[in-house]
């Protein structure tokens, strides 16, 4: 599937993401990811029945 610009995706809102932060993990030494994006990428694969390789590029990387 080609990616479009990220507007035209699935994102999380800010208020969802506040909610869920403090859940996430520490990055020792891990260069940082877009959370957002990331979780946004994933909530659209799990409700698209789609592997992380077939969602659109925006949500980044399949290796993510």
């Amino acid at each position: 599937m080609e990616g479009g610009p990220v507007s035209e995706l699935f994102l999380l809102s800010e208020r969802q993401m506040e909610r869920i932060r403090p859940f996430f993990p520490l990055a020792h030494g891990v260069p940082p990811v877009d959370d957002r994006r990331v979780l946004s990428g994933i909530v659209y694969v799990i409700r698209n029945g789609l592997q992380w390789k077939d969602a659109p590029q925006a949500y980044g990387l399949h290796k993510t």
